[in-house]
């Protein structure tokens, strides 16, 4: 028993400075995806007309850094996204909704989804405020003139519309400007309109009034809930994937694209730092590579980013963890064999998301022919077992909590454990090698080796590991590694062909 417990911190030490060895050989030899899409057109926008000035700056910057042309059409965001519907072209589509850019990701046009900034609706007057309007009150007085955004065509009309139907006074703001105003396209048109002495006053956002000389922005409570936040999607069917998704990042760098929007008087989210050659270090627990190889590289080629992933039982992927801080090698996301090894690093990730789950199994030979059908009958004189080192991986701890529970770990250790691996990976070649004549396993490890092994179920609620993905609390790659997520979220086909259970629900997130 000592001499077991001594050999299995040996192994831990020896496994975690291999691991460090072998992480380093990873990230240096691996081939990196190409950046380039192999389509040299230029990459076409739709953009919400009241972006022009923030995105006129962006897209000159990206043009001369990466030597990629932006042709931009801009136009209310509801009439870009009706557009889009019909043409079924352009690569991206930028609204200052999210709303409409969720109602093109359902109607299959946009993949990706990234934020970019915040704003709210303001009432735009003349600089000075030459008729004294401090109230939605006030726009409603006998004579105002009022320009307001057409809620079917501009992101600010539906944001007025809807923040006004919630403080009752939409209809009457509505008929204030049939009688004495006009409805715009969108929002530049609006401001232009009362810059110019049309109206006496409009609803227009808050940044935008920040952008135009000679008119000033009043906030007023009722606008104050509908708040707006500015977001960019990439088409689902462009040609120009990779090129696409690196504009996308760019414009919502927190080092390229949002300090022009945080200039410009927007709210900007905390978005990730941009690179041209972006990556993403994902640390895995060793159970999940064969559900997760197709949806790692699918997300590769479609983003043109590199993913360091490393594989591992997670005792030693989650001791590493405590031992690294630097940049580049702390992962920015990870996927644990079960919940207990997320538990472990609570304190440096979100709080994850269950993606799918497995059975623990007793794994004999084909044939079974030590006839063994239970867990008390590994104790049987005789029986060789190979259980996982639990200082090491998940299956390890698992199997012990599951073994306990019936009273016979300590008593398996001192009779019938001949071995304890440190990874999930190398039990069932116990089986096949002859080297044991029965392991506790995953379920999804035996399906390779379906015509050599059998596998026992256990009738236990603790025979089984469940499989959350989260991402690092510190990450400044957090958006990439939530688009992983949603990358794996569409992988159900090959985790359940692989064994698992899956568990996630729709439209979940990390």
């Amino acid at each position: 028993m000592v001499r077991g417990l001594k050999t299995g911190r040996t192994i831990t030490v020896v496994s975690i400075l291999l691991f460090v060895l072998l992480s380093f050989l990873l990230f240096k030899t691996e081939p990196r995806p190409s950046t380039a899409s192999g389509d040299s057109r230029p990459l076409v926008l739709f953009c919400a007309a009241g972006m022009r000035l923030p995105i006129e700056e962006i897209r000159q910057a990206f043009e001369e850094e990466c030597g990629v042309r932006v042709d931009v059409q801009y136009g209310g965001s509801n009439t870009l996204l009706n557009q889009m519907q019909v043409s079924r072209k352009g690569d991206l589509y930028l609204a200052a909704d999210r709303a409409y850019v969720e109602r093109a990701r359902a109607l299959g046009l946009i993949r990706e989804i990234l934020p970019i900034a915040s704003m709210m609706p303001v009432i735009a007057v003349p600089e000075g405020n030459p008729k004294r309007i401090w109230s939605i009150a006030q726009l409603l007085e006998p004579g105002v003139r009022l320009a307001l955004g057409n809620p079917d065509q501009a992101a600010i009309g539906k944001a007025a519309r809807e923040a006004l139907t919630r403080s009752g006074h939409w209809e009457e703001i509505a008929a204030q400007a049939h009688r004495n105003g006009v409805f715009k396209p969108t929002v530049p048109d609006v401001a232009n309109t009362v810059k110019i002495g049309s109206v006496d006053a409009g609803i227009i956002w808050s940044a935008t009034a920040g952008q135009i000389d000679g008119i000033d922005g009043v906030r007023v409570p009722e606008l104050e809930t509908a708040s707006s936040l500015i977001t960019v999607g990439v088409a689902a069917d462009t040609t120009a994937s990779v090129d696409a998704l690196n504009f996308a990042r760019y414009l919502t760098g927190s080092n390229r694209g949002l300090e022009v929007f945080r200039k410009l008087g927007y709210d900007p989210v905390d978005g990730d730092a941009w690179s041209e050659k972006a990556e993403v270090t994902f640390f895995a627990g060793s159970v999940n590579r064969r559900g997760l190889g197709a949806a790692i590289q699918r997300f590769e080629q479609r983003e043109g980013v590199r993913v360091n992933t490393v594989f591992n039982g997670c005792g030693i992927l989650t001791a590493h963890m405590r031992t690294i801080r630097t940049d580049g090698e702390f992962p920015d996301a990870y996927m644990a064999c079960d919940q207990y090894y997320l538990d472990a690093v609570a304190d440096l990730f979100d709080e994850g998301t269950q993606i799918s789950k497995t059975r623990i199994v007793i794994v004999v030979a084909e044939g079974n022919p030590k006839k063994i059908m239970t867990l008390e009958d590994l104790a049987r004189p005789g029986i060789r077992l190979a259980i996982g080192q639990p200082e090491q991986c998940t299956i390890g701890v698992l199997s012990r909590k599951l073994l306990e529970s019936v009273g016979l770990y300590d008593r398996l250790l001192k009779t019938n454990v001949v071995t304890q691996t440190p990874t999930s990976a190398m039990l069932v070649p116990a089986i096949t090698t002859g080297a044991a004549d029965a392991v506790l396993a995953y379920r999804t490890d035996t399906i390779a080796e379906a015509d050599r092994v059998d596998a026992i179920l256990i009738d236990s609620p603790l025979a089984k590991a469940v499989q959350p993905f989260a991402v690092s609390r510190e990450s400044d790659q957090h958006l990439l590694a939530m688009r992983l997520f949603e990358t794996i979220a569409e992988a159900r086909t090959a985790f359940e062909a692989a064994g698992f259970d899956w568990l996630l629900e729709e439209d979940a997130q990390p």
